[in-house]
């Protein structure tokens, strides 16, 4: 394979290779079309998007792709194609083979299971799946947040309305398929999470939110997604944006949205995918050439044009005229091809895209694959309410009642088992001749295709039920006496409805029912109801005089057959509805209680391991650094500070549930809690509210208990509540609080980095300041040298403008951890006054110390933030190339600085000495970067003046026992 670089490579050297490669085609039909081999071999196209519309089968999508790979091979193309294929789960999968590919929920399916480990496994299985068959490039995850999660019709495609949430299942996402050695495209950047819709077909939905709003909300997944830096492409979206600050027709046309919001502001340095240039209102509006010579220039690197090979002939006319008019530079284009060939690189070879293992490789998956999805469809089935009782039904009817479903019409899903025996049944039949009749058997394919769905789920429900069942469908004619008769017979009827808030008919048919339901019970019949949402959860989520309500989030057979378990007591519902509607549900189930132990180290280290990974993968970039931390972070085995730590956890597995972990420091009489921690997909079931009950009545109960303390600088994974841009260090606040803690007094203590330590000067006249003021400098490490440093820390740990933690004890033993047991990989600093001639002593004061960590120095188990940057911060500190270059390894840290208050000399002074100091030390030992630690907010200003910045901030806390 030829060198990103080579001089011979004619991606570099041909004009048209390099824009082959800037393009991302599809055809309609399951065979290679001489069109699209024509644009493989002469017009050098470098990417493929497959849908439905091209697969049939795992075997003959195997079978298309290595002959599209060996095309591209054969015509000299120096590296593989791009393969991307839409395969979100739910009803959006361009790939169903029963035998083959496993259907998963949807993502909003998924949260509804309430597990990002389990939204993890479901990404990883299905990026195994599509992997074996050639395809390297999964357009996906879903970042959009359903801020107008009602009327969106992007639905269930999304994982709900909750910022953090949407971040939380989109990271395990990305992971997942990232594991699985797949390229990942977060999309529709900026947002379709609240569009406005005009009506015709030629106008563009709008966005109307600012960017001040849309900043608190659409694009907190966004930018959390590209902090993880496994992010390789992202879809702009080619909506409109109107609002007083930006006005744009079509988002991926723009450089206000790629390269200022996208590229500048959030800093994303991967693949930019435009939206297809073929939407209708473009083509009418400017043209595919126009169109495409915009979208490079706002900072797209693939233009897509899905099928047209019209279209697409000309999106490539326009983008040679674009370089004959010098709109385009052949510079620009290579920042294009640099990026594309950069991800090409690392999820694709020869040797992979030539070679798939297809078949083989399925058939050992899809046995565990198969059991994943499902309990994947188990957990996911919510019963919102069941006021009346009626689940399951074996308990509330007798097998001789009958049993009425009412389902409606709904489209087809692209790729399903009932799907694709019509479409295989319509091939078997003769064509229709006329177009009449390929009108008629198309829209009556899309009927059926709907109704056989729900057709086999009366028949799955009436075996299982061993009961008899009643079915029919409903449209927008409303109740028909056919309806009226069968309710009139029916004990229980169950409504399924589909979107029923932009389906108003089924919103009022259902209204409808439930009225006759009603007044039939007045009268002393039989008349129980249940409503079955198996799209959106909206439907009649709020709506309390419906009493029974399930959601599905997809109508897929397996999401049926998950269904008619939890309704026949199969299994017992698990799910719960997403993002600010689970929130409403919180004050019932924090009713519950858990049983709270000890923390084992031998029963518990492994479980406490796969907790803090489990919250790494799942969790928003304020908590990147869990997944270098470990069960042996926590335990700091002195006997000055005695530790007792408490779990949460499945006996019968095993598995942790949540941990806490508390220390109590006697010479102080501080009992701090250093760490709360719970799995994801168990929270807001009150085991963190059981964890930290049991945690403050053993501190409280220690002789000698003087003060309660939230957050620990030693070790450091908890040093308090972070002060986060977003909202999750405001709803730990209102968290703690509510648990019985004031909050009106925090200590504010901040993180400082330095990104460039290479780079880095020190300011101009520093040194000589620091030298006139008479303050000298040494380091020194070893039990020889403790005596003075200790002495110095048990005197000032706590003084104004030290930045660490105010109590003594932890920073002290810190120190005395550094001096008596750390070997060659810290040292101290100290700071030193030498005193005057006249003085009748010339002994050196101390004036201040800090800790120098080199980079992998084992003191980083403790302290999370000296174990590396963000994938963001690393890809900007190493000029872009984002290949790590072994930069989580080389992070030299500053750590704990105590200063002696003082006048003469200023004590900013002698904490800019020591600053400077260890940064030269750092750079000494080869650091990439620097990480100064606990600096009080009152003392960051002085260090920000020397180049470093605020990476992070905390809030410790400090109460009274009997206060909490």
């Amino acid at each position: 394979m030829a060198k990103l670089d080579a001089e011979s490579d004619p991606l570099w050297q041909d004009l048209d290779w390099a824009i082959g490669q800037m393009l991302i085609m599809g055809w309609d039909g399951t065979e290679v079309t001489p069109q699209i081999r024509t644009l493989i071999e002469q017009h050098h196209l470098g990417s493929i998007l497959l849908t439905a519309k091209n697969l049939k089968s795992a075997q003959q999508t195997a079978r298309l792709v290595q002959e599209l790979q060996t095309i591209a091979h054969n015509a000299g193309h120096p590296y593989p194609l791009l393969i991307a294929l839409d395969q979100e789960n739910g009803g959006v999968n361009s790939l169903y083979d029963d035998d083959y590919i496993c259907q998963f929920p949807s993502s909003m399916g998924q949260a509804a299971a309430g597990s990002a480990e389990l939204a993890y496994k479901i990404a990883k299985a299905t990026a195994a799946e599509v992997s074996a068959v050639g395809v390297n490039l999964l357009l996906g995850p879903v970042l959009d947040v359903l801020t107008n999660a009602r009327y969106q019709p992007l639905g269930v495609r999304a994982v709900g309305d909750d910022p953090q949430e949407v971040s939380q299942y989109a990271i395990a996402a990305i992971n997942g398929y990232k594991d699985a050695g797949v390229a990942t495209c977060g999309k529709h950047f900026p947002s379709y999470g609240n569009l406005n819709f005009l009506g015709s077909n030629l106008d563009i939905p709008i966005i109307t939110q600012t960017l001040e709003e849309l900043s608190l909300t659409a694009l907190v997944p966004f930018r959390n997604a590209i902090a993880t830096g496994r992010l390789d492409a992202m879809f702009v979206g080619g909506c409109a944006i109107a609002n007083p600050s930006m006005s744009v027709n079509h988002a991926c046309l723009s450089d206000q949205v790629v390269d200022d919001l996208l590229r500048n502001d959030l800093g994303f340095q991967g693949v930019a995918i435009s939206e297809c240039l073929e939407m209708e209102g473009l083509r009418t509006e400017m043209g595919v050439k126009t169109g495409t010579v915009m979208a490079v220039e706002a900072g797209c690197d693939l233009i897509l044009l899905c099928r047209a090979y019209d279209v697409q002939l000309e999106a490539i006319a326009g983008l040679k005229l674009g370089v004959e008019n010098e709109l385009l530079t052949r510079a620009r284009i290579h920042t294009s091809l640099r990026r594309v060939l950069r991800m090409k690189k690392a999820c694709t070879s020869w040797e992979k895209a030539l070679n798939p293992p297809g078949i083989g490789l399925l058939s050992q998956l899809h046995p565990s694959h198969l059991d994943l999805s499902l309990r994947a469809y188990d957990d996911s089935i919510a019963v919102i309410r069941d006021t009346e009782k009626l689940l399951p039904l074996t308990g509330s009817m007798h097998q001789e009642e009958e049993l009425l479903l009412l389902t409606p019409l709904v489209k087809p899903l692209p790729a399903s088992s009932m799907t694709k025996a019509l479409l295989e049944a319509k091939n078997s039949r003769s064509d229709p001749h006329t177009l009449h009749d390929r009108w008629l058997h198309r829209d009556r394919s899309a009927i059926m295709s709907g109704e056989g769905v729900f057709r086999e789920l009366g028949r799955s429900l009436a075996r299982t039920r061993h009961g008899k069942l009643l079915h029919t469908s409903y449209t927008a004619n409303g109740v028909r006496p056919v309806h009226e008769n069968l309710i009139n017979r029916a004990s229980c009827i169950i409504i399924v409805t589909a979107d029923a808030n932009r389906n108003l008919y089924q919103a009022g048919f259902t209204k409808h029912v439930a009225m006759m339901c009603s007044l039939l019970r007045a009268s002393g019949q039989k008349k129980s109801l249940i409503v079955v949402a198996v799209s959106s959860p909206y439907d009649f989520a709020m709506d309390k005089s419906i009493g029974t309500y399930i959601c599905t989030f997809d109508f897929t057979e397996a999401a049926m057959a998950a269904l008619v378990r939890v309704l026949c007591g199969v299994v017992k519902p698990q799910g719960t509805l997403p993002g600010t509607l689970r929130k409403s549900r919180k004050a019932a189930k924090s009713r519950q209680h858990w049983l709270v132990e000890a923390y084992d180290r031998d029963r518990d280290a492994r479980g406490l391991d796969d907790l803090l990974q489990a919250l790494a993968r799942g969790s928003a970039p304020v908590s990147r650094f869990l997944r270098f931390t470990t069960a042996h972070s926590f335990e700091l085995d002195t006997p000055r500070i005695e530790e007792a730590h408490f779990v949460v956890r499945n006996s019968s597995t095993q598995a942790l549930y949540g941990f806490c972990a508390t220390y109590f420091m006697p010479d102080a009489g501080t009992g701090a809690i250093g760490a709360l921690f719970v799995d994801p997909a168990k929270r807001n079931v009150a085991i963190g509210r059981s964890l930290q009950r049991r945690a403050l009545r053993a501190l409280t109960q220690r002789r000698g208990i003087k003060k309660l303390q939230l957050g620990m600088s030693f070790p450091g994974i908890f040093p308090g509540i972070p002060t986060s841009a977003d909202d999750s260090g405001t709803s730990l606040k209102a968290w703690f609080a509510h648990g019985g803690w004031d909050l009106a007094f925090p200590r504010r203590i901040a993180n400082l980095g330095l990104s460039s330590l290479p780079s880095w000067t020190a300011p101009e006249g520093l040194l000589q300041s620091i030298q006139r003021a008479g303050i000298s400098f040494d380091l020194v490490q070893g039990p020889e040298h403790a005596e003075s440093v200790l002495a110095h820390v048990a005197a000032h740990a706590a003084c104004v403008g030290v930045g660490v933690a105010a109590t003594r004890q932890e920073v002290l033993e810190l120190y005395r951890h550094v001096m008596l047991r750390e070997g060659g990989t810290c040292a101290v600093v100290r700071a030193k006054a030498v005193a005057p001639p006249a003085a009748e002593s010339h002994e050196e004061t101390v004036l201040g110390t800090v800790i120098i960590s080199k980079p992998g120095s084992p003191l980083a188990a403790y302290l999370p933030a000296l174990q590396g940057a963000s994938a963001a911060e690393r890809e900007a500190g190493a000029g872009g190339d984002g290949d790590g270059d072994g930069d989580e390894a080389a992070v030299g840290g500053i750590v704990a600085p105590v200063v002696a208050p003082s006048a003469t000399p200023p004590a900013t002074l002698v904490l800019q000495g020591l600053a400077l100091l260890g940064l030269r030390q750092n750079k000494a030992h080869k650091a990439r970067r620097s990480v100064l630690t606990w600096v009080q907010n009152d003392a960051c200003e002085p260090l920000v003046a020397m180049g470093l910045e605020v990476v992070g901030g905390f809030e410790e806390f400090t109460n009274s026992p009997d206060a909490v």
